[in-house]
């Protein structure tokens, strides 16, 4: 009877199941597909940031100075009737730029605030909110009302940072484009560079209609230059028109990045 009862097949001892290596295949190949699909959806949703900067934000103003233009007869700040074809031409004593000549010092840029250290030149004016409003002329939502020429976004390192626009009119040969620009501060080198890939097909800081900041002059025949700066370099002191790399041994991956400053030519 003990004998029937220990070969009884549901009372015998079963074998411990372990994973084949084909199972262990299958399992390592979905994590692998996983962290993959992570990693890529990442990068997807920064370069739709960076795409969104571009429709939401830099391509409205772009429409605000152009549709100023279109209402006023003039560039942004110019006198109606003496006009300059400057940014805030009436404060250069209506000389023209298109007449040959140029005024003795740039008229200073046209803002939201005098908080932004542009240029070397005069502290910029706080009206852009007020020239665009008397006018009717319809300014993207930017940051929040009153703050439309302000953009804020995440860095690679997660930290906030901030874009804001400002007019300013360059004299002649200024390398990073003469004439009415548009100045975009607090640039990553990332988000100028996919800027610069989309406004002129070419991620080139030297040369198009958009343009890196305080960049001597290409040479005629060269190929241009690259955007100063990338994401291991933090940001170490105040936005500053030279807009130059700088690189830091103390850079920490919690760092606010780099930022730059870009010269967007107007069509007026």
């Amino acid at each position: 009877m003990l004998k029937l009862f220990s070969r009884n097949p549901q009372y015998a001892p079963r074998a411990q199941a372990g994973f084949t290596l084909v199972e262990m295949s299958v399992v390592l190949l979905v994590i692998g597909m996983i962290l993959g699909a992570v990693s890529i959806g990442k990068d997807l949703q920064r370069d739709a940031e960076y795409t969104k900067i571009k429709q939401k934000f830099i391509d409205p103003w772009s429409s605000a100075y152009n549709s100023y233009y279109s209402r006023t007869g003039v560039v942004l700040g110019d006198s109606q009737t003496a006009p300059s074809y400057m940014v805030n031409g009436t404060a250069s004593a209506g000389v023209s730029s298109k007449s040959g000549e140029a005024p003795a010092t740039e008229p200073a840029a046209i803002c939201d605030s005098t908080e932004v250290n542009l240029t070397a030149r005069a502290a910029p004016i706080a009206t852009l909110y007020d020239e665009m409003d008397r006018h009717g002329v319809r300014m993207p939502p930017g940051r929040t009302e009153g703050k439309e020429a302000r953009y804020v976004y995440l860095d690679s390192n997660g930290n906030p940072q901030e874009i804001q626009v400002c007019f300013q009119w360059n004299k002649p040969a200024t390398s990073s484009n003469s004439g009415n620009v548009m100045v975009i501060s607090g640039l990553t080198p990332d988000i100028a560079r996919a800027l610069d890939q989309m406004i002129d097909g070419k991620a080139d800081a030297q040369e198009g209609m958009f343009r890196q900041a305080g960049l001597t002059h290409a040479t005629f025949g060269v190929s241009g230059v690259e955007w100063a700066g990338n994401n291991t370099e933090k940001q170490v002191a105040a936005r500053s028109g030279a807009s130059a790399a700088v690189t830091d041994a103390s850079r920490k991956d919690e760092d606010q990045v780099l930022t730059v400053i870009a010269h967007y030519k107007m069509n007026q």
